[in-house]
């Protein structure tokens, strides 16, 4: 599907739709525990599916009414061997791919993870790492994944500063194994917010880890405990309502915790500081999901002023490469953004030109084009549209709802 918008601020009040990461995080620990869990406010999109698909996989029970899932953690642990070994179908969703890795490692010592889109091709390094001193069988190849092994209590030492996804999906694994283990972190830790977030719903469930100097502790044999949870608004997704605020678009957002664990929480102060004057530099090495809102934020504020968005390398093992293609679609529309090695400078004008720009079947590119597009001089024209569905099935529903235009059409 391809979208044709029409340039109009937007008005309005909004309610960004439920926290993806937190979703991940939840669904995860519901069906590692006994009992019926119930989780509200649960947005099925396409990652979430796959997460909940893999869960199915590995032996839980769920269903879902609107928003609400209800699950049976029927997932039986410590691991046996498994004679068909289980299919885990990830779809794009890197989350689901590197949590579910070590936690079936753990419960079914392992099986074939299959992706889509580029999945595989993002940083499996740490994990494959582990599995050569573990002794772990692996074999990557295609959109395919096999793993065969079993994980076992001791200390694993992996970098922090590939993806705080390698870590979750050990924190959620490790507890399960009879002995204890450290993590033991060899470089600084990026994306720091996504492991308060991981922590914070193991210790909803019932699990504790304890943090050390370079690492956690994870004392082992423990259980997960079933609960009822609801799942927070997503700051990630409401980056691009700030975005849209900072382009002159007069919205009311709801339903956000201002005491949130989520790292993205942090644009809430960026926002303030690009709606400011001079030249700002924001270093998004903790939150990278908000890079394409910041970018079109940036793009537009008082012309000439210059901003920087730095540490921003892992953007290029994203869906798409972010620091080119949010380069290359806001300067299809009259912006201007160089592009570094791990930073992009973009230096504001007065607006945008529109035209036509790809999404590189990425959500947040399409998203961030649609913010964009309030503030051109002609319509933008999105190919490739329906990628939101990733993350945000109903963005196109709730951005007509606060007044865009929008026509729908297919190639």
């Amino acid at each position: 599907m391809n979208v044709t918008i029409q340039p109009k601020l937007l008005r309005g009040v909004i309610t960004p739709p439920p926290s993806k990461s937190q979703a991940h995080r939840m669904i995860l620990a519901a069906g590692l525990a006994a009992g019926e869990s119930h989780l509200e406010n649960v947005a099925l999109s396409m990652d979430i599916r796959a997460t909940l698909a893999c869960m199915r996989a590995l032996g839980a029970r769920a269903s879902q009414d609107g928003r609400t899932i209800r699950g049976t953690g029927g997932v039986s642990y410590p691991c046996t061997p498994c004679c068909d070994a289980p299919i885990y179908v990830c779809g794009e969703s890197g989350s689901t791919l590197r949590f579910l890795i070590p936690v079936a490692l753990a419960v079914k010592q392992g099986g074939s993870f299959v992706g889509q889109g580029r999945l595989m091709q993002r940083p499996l390094e740490p994990y494959e790492q582990i599995f050569d001193e573990k002794g772990i069988w692996y074999n990557r190849h295609g959109n395919q994944m096999e793993i065969f092994g079993k994980l076992t209590p001791g200390e694993y030492r992996l970098r922090g500063d590939v993806s705080s996804q390698f870590i979750t999906g050990l924190l959620y694994a490790l507890p399960l194994l009879e002995g204890d283990s450290d993590i033991v972190l060899t470089t600084g830790l990026e994306s720091e917010g996504y492991i308060d977030m991981t922590v914070q719903a193991l210790n909803t469930f019932g699990v504790q880890v304890q943090r050390t100097a370079d690492g956690w502790h994870i004392p082992g044999g423990q259980r997960y405990t079933a609960c009822d949870v609801q799942v927070e608004s997503d700051y990630s997704q409401a980056g691009f309502y700030y975005a849209a605020m900072g382009l002159g678009s007069q919205l009311e957002l709801q339903g956000m915790n201002p005491d949130s664990a989520q790292g993205d929480r942090v644009i809430v102060e960026f926002y303030r500081q690009l709606c400011g004057p001079g030249t700002v530099e924001l270093d998004v090495s903790q939150c990278p999901d908000l890079v394409p809102p910041l970018a079109a934020h940036a793009a537009l504020r008082a012309p000439g002023a210059a901003t920087r968005l730095v540490n921003a390398a892992r953007l290029r093992l994203k869906e798409s490469d972010r620091l080119a293609t949010v380069s290359r679609v806001l300067n299809t529309l009259g912006a201007q953004v160089e592009e570094h090695p791990d930073a992009l400078t973009i230096t504001a004008v007065q607006a945008l030109r529109g035209g036509t720009v790809e999404t590189y079947l990425d959500h947040r590119i399409a998203m961030m084009a649609a913010i964009a597009a309030t503030r051109s001089t002609a319509p933008v024209t999105v190919l490739g549209a329906e990628c939101v569905s990733k993350s945000y099935p109903n963005f196109w529903e709730d951005y007509e709802a606060l007044g865009g235009q929008i026509e729908r059409w297919n190639p």
